[in-house]
C-alpha cells in the first residue's frame, strides 16, 4: 500500500510539473537544434544588448525572497557578517515601485565573503519570464561590495536569447530600509551575445 501511495504521489508531482508553462522564447533547446545553432555560429555577428531593471530583495515579513541558509559560529560577531550564506529568488522589475511589471527573477546564492568589509560573493541567474527576453537567462558570478555606490560584476554566461553571453552588470542601491533590511537595487547591464 505504501508503494502504491508513493507511486501515486510521484505521478501527481510529475503531472503538476508537466502542466507548468515554461518560457522558452523562440529558441529550441532540443539537442539537435542547439547543435545546428552552433554550426551557424561561425557566420554570426555578436550583438550588444543593454539592460536596465530593478532587483527587489525582501528579507523581512511573512514572504521573504532572500533567506539565510547557513552561517559560521563566528558570523554573529563579525562586523562584515563573514560566513553568512543566503539563497534568493528576488523579483526583477521594470521600475523601482513594488507594483512595477515583473520581467523575471534573480535566483541564486550569496555569501558574505570578506573579513573586513560587507562584500558578497554572488552566484545568480537572472531568469527573464516576461517581455522580449522571455525564456533567456544571464549568469552573474562576482564580488558585490554592497556599501560602494556602484558595483561592477561580470556576466559569465547565458541561455536562450543570451546564449554564450558575456558582459558586465553594474548595481546601485536605489532603496535600503535600515529597519527591515529590505532593498531595491538598480541594475544596468551590457551583454555581448549571439
Amino acid at each position: 500500500m505504501e508503494k502504491l501511495n508513493l507511486i501515486l504521489l510521484l505521478s501527481s508531482i510529475a503531472i503538476t510539473i508537466s502542466s507548468i508553462p515554461f518560457a522558452h522564447a523562440n529558441i529550441s533547446q532540443e539537442p539537435k537544434a542547439v547543435e545546428k545553432w552552433f554550426e551557424k555560429l561561425s557566420h554570426a555577428k555578436p550583438k550588444i544588448t543593454k539592460l536596465h531593471f530593478y532587483f527587489h530583495d525582501i528579507v523581512s515579513g511573512k514572504n521573504p525572497t532572500a533567506i539565510p541558509i547557513a552561517q559560521a559560529n563566528s558570523t554573529s560577531h563579525s562586523p562584515s557578517s563573514f560566513g553568512l550564506l543566503a539563497v534568493l529568488d528576488d523579483r526583477l522589475t521594470i521600475g523601482p515601485e513594488i507594483n512595477s511589471t515583473t520581467i523575471g527573477r534573480a535566483q541564486g546564492i550569496v555569501g558574505a565573503a570578506s573579513l573586513d568589509e560587507f562584500s558578497l560573493l554572488m552566484s545568480l541567474n537572472f531568469v527573464f519570464t516576461n517581455g522580449k527576453y522571455n525564456g533567456g537567462t544571464l549568469s552573474l558570478l562576482g564580488r558585490n561590495t554592497v556599501l560602494n555606490e556602484y558595483r561592477e560584476m561580470p556576466i559569465v554566461g547565458g541561455s536562450g536569447v543570451f546564449r554564450l553571453a558575456r558582459g558586465v552588470a553594474t548595481a546601485k542601491t536605489y532603496f535600503l530600509s535600515n529597519s527591515s533590511g529590505d532593498a531595491i537595487v538598480e541594475y544596468n547591464g551590457v551583454v555581448l551575445h549571439y
